[in-house]
């Protein structure tokens, strides 16, 4: 007997040509097997539990997270790790080397690097941190407004992101700088890396906006009544921060790598803050009489943006269906 012959046809096969005919195995022939099969028990879990998840087990999110965590406590509270002034300089101790209470050793002018590396965390940090909050601000909302109501109000807001986009961040903000740069401060550089910073957010807003407005819990919400403005910031925007928040997190590393470059050319912050990029550039000169110098700001640094960079990682492959594994 063949499996024909135990097939049941479908209605859309009555009348069908010879040949064309569908048919549909019975349900005892196809059993629920374990791996379809869903436990009704337990809650359904939504995008961003599944994301933390993901996140619990993922080593690449657990080495970048302990990471972040004690640059923070650095920033935070950097007398916990140094009891010096890092202003606090004697010309005696000029490039001495490391000992057991100044593991670091000292600068040209007798300063302690150790303790400039830890307070210089807060500035560089503070930089990265309020840029990226004023970037995802202002392109979340010049990309969901564009994105959401399209039209002549995506036409002129798409204009202007690629006029911003065509300026470099590194160009724009020394062009910027230079113009004002009898008085800096950090909020001045935050101001200008937000300014040429947002264009990358607003556009991955627009897609994310876009793709969003036209599933169904948006006709649905509009459908009862709900008005445009109110659907866009309660429905439609919550719904597309997923790749936003990736690209905030990585974003948040270039910021700092943006600061510190500033501030190694000398038009960043003021030479009274003290910043990794700042120590860097005072320690460009001693690179063949004493590296450490050099070293320990640019190992700081680095090690920060790296973190960065694999949290965004980890963040974009949580929040990524495709790469997720049953």
């Amino acid at each position: 007997m063949t499996a024909q012959n135990h097939a049941i046809a479908t209605p859309s096969a009555q009348g069908a040509l010879p040949g064309q005919e569908r048919y549909v195995a019975p349900i005892e022939e196809t059993p629920l097997k374990e791996v379809d099969s869903v436990d009704e028990s337990q809650p359904a879990r939504s995008m961003w539990s599944e994301a933390w998840r993901t996140l619990r087990r993922n080593p690449l999110f657990i080495v970048s997270a302990v990471l972040i965590v004690l640059v923070l406590l650095v920033a935070i509270f950097p007398s916990l790790f140094t009891k010096g002034n890092p202003n606090y300089c004697d010309l005696e101790n000029s490039l001495n080397p490391s000992s057991p209470s100044h593991p670091f050793g000292y600068d040209l002018q007798g300063c302690d690097v150790y303790t400039r590396t830890i307070y210089g965390t807060r500035a560089s940090l503070s930089v990265g941190v309020l840029t990226t909050i004023l970037v995802v601000i202002i392109g979340g909302l010049i990309g969901a407004v564009a994105g959401y109501f399209g039209g002549w109000v995506d036409a002129v807001l798409s204009r202007i992101t690629d006029i911003f986009y065509a300026i470099p961040l590194l160009l724009g903000a020394i062009v910027v700088l230079q113009m004002f740069r009898t008085s800096t401060s950090i909020w001045k550089v935050v101001f200008v890396l937000a300014l040429f910073g947002w264009v990358s957010v607003a556009r991955i807003t627009r897609s994310s906006v876009m793709e969003a407005k036209n599933l169904e819990f948006n006709t649905a919400s509009e459908a009862l009544g709900l008005s445009r403005g109110r659907n866009l910031f309660k429905h439609v925007i919550p719904n597309s921060l997923a790749p936003v928040i990736v690209v905030a997190t990585t974003s948040l590393g270039t910021y700092i790598v943006s600061e510190a470059t500033l501030s190694f050319l000398g038009i960043g912050l003021p030479t009274t803050v003290v910043s990794w990029g700042g120590d860097i550039s005072a320690a460009q000169n001693l690179l063949r009489v004493a590296p450490t110098v050099l070293f320990w700001p640019s190992l700081a640094l680095a090690i920060t943006v790296l973190a960065f960079i694999m949290m965004g990682d980890a963040v974009r492959d949580a929040l990524d269906p495709k790469s997720r594994s049953l």
